[in-house]
């Protein structure tokens, strides 16, 4: 037989048949499954009794308010040196004080009552709404929920004003705001909650966040005071549109709240005429040819507050 070549009647190697196993070990293996058994049970009667929690909310606090201490400083600052065409800007004005003596549901609600008239006719209905509800202190979600439309309409608060109202206080009242939470949220996620206001549209917001509550880094894009300040800062051919201030203004952060002060006092160093002083807490709406743009763009998102006059309150902020 020639040499590698395999013999066909050789036998084939067989497979070796597995040793029974010893009653040990079946013994072994028995106890094993009724002991993973038990665990399984044990487990599922502790997830019974035990349910996981839901995940509470969070929302990360965001930096320091510009009414802390030695916080705008710090904001001109950054603002010099990330921004050389600032700087004239900055050279040219005092620096803001960011102040505002009321929480922020008080604010809320002076900004609904303030909205749509001429400053001297909201004060008076200020007045009286504070005397209506015995002062500055009677100023919290239910007291303003208990005002009837009637009573509302007696100091001349419209009735769309008067639903404003209504909806802000009973929002407080079932919980899904609060100061607390409006303190502590995030920059998105207050402009998400607010914004479920009836009447309260994005720019209300960012003009909330800056003016109330200090908040350093809001760029209100919606703005046209701002967006022709940026104009005239870089010298631009037209208005930029707010889906490009993010990007012109990128430079500015984390301080856009400061950048954006200073563009209304560019504005207002171009206006002629003089503006009327007002606390830095009062709120109306904006007035003249350079917010017809913001009224139009608010409008789609009706019913609409415009809170703050940048203009009117600057002078102030001194």
């Amino acid at each position: 037989m020639p040499m590698g070549e395999q013999s066909l009647s050789q036998p084939k190697p067989q497979p070796l048949s597995p040793s029974p196993p010893s009653s040990a070990a079946i013994a072994s293996t028995s106890r094993a499954k009724s002991a993973t058994k038990k665990a399984k049970k044990t487990s599922n009667a502790l997830s019974a009794s035990n349910p996981p929690k839901k995940p509470r909310l969070a929302f990360s606090r965001p930096g320091r308010p510009l009414s802390a201490a030695g916080e705008v400083a710090v904001a001109i600052r950054h603002l010099r040196e990330a921004d050389p065409a600032l700087s004239a800007v900055i050279d040219a004005h005092e620096p803001p004080a960011f102040h505002c003596p009321h929480r922020p549901f008080h604010s809320l609600v002076r900004s609904i009552l303030y909205q749509q008239l001429a400053f001297k006719a909201a004060a008076s209905v200020y007045s009286r709404f504070l005397s209506l509800l015995g002062g500055e202190a009677g100023v919290v979600p239910d007291a303003v929920l208990a005002l009837t439309p009637h009573q509302l309409r007696q100091i001349g608060v419209s009735p769309r004003k008067a639903s404003y109202l209504h909806d802000l206080a009973r929002k407080y009242v079932s919980g899904i705001l609060s100061d607390s939470a409006i303190i502590n949220m995030d920059d998105r996620s207050l402009a998400a909650m607010l914004t479920m206001v009836n009447g309260i549209g994005a720019w209300s917001v960012h003009m909330f966040m800056i003016f109330s509550l200090a908040r350093p880094d809001v760029l209100p894009t919606a703005d046209l005071g701002v967006r022709k300040g940026v104009q005239m800062l870089y010298g631009l051919e037209d208005v930029p549109r707010p889906s490009q201030m993010d990007s012109l203004c990128e430079r500015w952060r984390p301080y856009r709240s400061v950048g954006a002060w200073y563009m209304w006092r560019l504005i207002e160093s171009k206006v002629p005429q003089p503006v009327p002083a007002i606390p830095v807490g009062s709120l109306s709406l904006p007035t003249g040819d350079e917010h017809l743009m913001l009224q139009q763009e608010e409008q789609e998102q009706q019913p609409v507050i415009q809170m703050i006059d940048p203009l009117q309150i600057i002078p102030e902020m001194r």
